[in-house]
């Protein structure tokens, strides 16, 4: 087994941080809290952590078995990213309101913090990085969004009513752009 390289656990974190953007989706998990009444953060973390090293082990070939390439998985993923975002600039709901006992599976864990986005980048990382280094990456990565989604209703207090409304709004943009770059890099428009 190879050692562990530092530089790369570092790149390999710092990516998979700014792909899961748990910042930046702050306001989208206090509207589910909000919604549900209460986030199991232990279990949104754990869940999520295995659906990545799951996917960084067998990622090609499910998509392969159910005959899917990387692109038609990301592309499927940038319409769900829009339409979350244009949720969160419009103030409206697309779908019709199904609120579930908990938010912890789904939406939290997939597709926020384990979407295509991230799954789609674990593939990609996997061609560069060593796997015990993007394991730890994804480890690290969770830490840091159990601790966030912990404290959620700490940041909401910190923040305000007008800055999380703020904040939403300006997040919605930033996923609408990541969105648009997701769909046209697979797609080649």
């Amino acid at each position: 087994m190879k050692n562990f390289n530092y530089t790369q656990i570092l790149s390999v974190t710092m990516i998979l941080f700014a792909i899961i953007d748990i910042l930046g989706s702050i306001p989208v998990v206090i509207s589910l809290r909000n919604k549900v009444g209460h986030i199991q953060s232990e279990k949104a973390s754990i869940v999520a952590m295995l659906i990545m090293i799951l996917f960084l082990f067998v990622g090609d070939e499910i998509l392969d078995i159910i005959g899917l390439d990387i692109s038609s998985f990301a592309i499927a993923g940038s319409i769900v990213i829009f339409i979350i975002a244009m949720e969160m600039i419009l103030g409206i709901n697309f779908f019709r309101e199904e609120v579930p006992e908990s938010a912890s599976i789904v939406p939290l864990a997939f597709p926020l913090i384990a979407g295509s986005g991230t799954l789609t980048t674990l593939l990609s990382l996997k061609s560069e990085y060593d796997t015990q280094n993007i394991i730890v990456g994804i480890i690290l990565n969770m830490i840091f969004v159990y601790i966030v989604l912990k404290n959620t209703i700490y940041l909401e207090k910190l923040l305000g009513k007008t800055g999380l409304h703020i904040m939403r709004k300006a997040f919605g943009i930033i996923l609408l752009a990541i969105a648009i770059k997701l769909f046209r890099n697979n797609t080649g428009l």
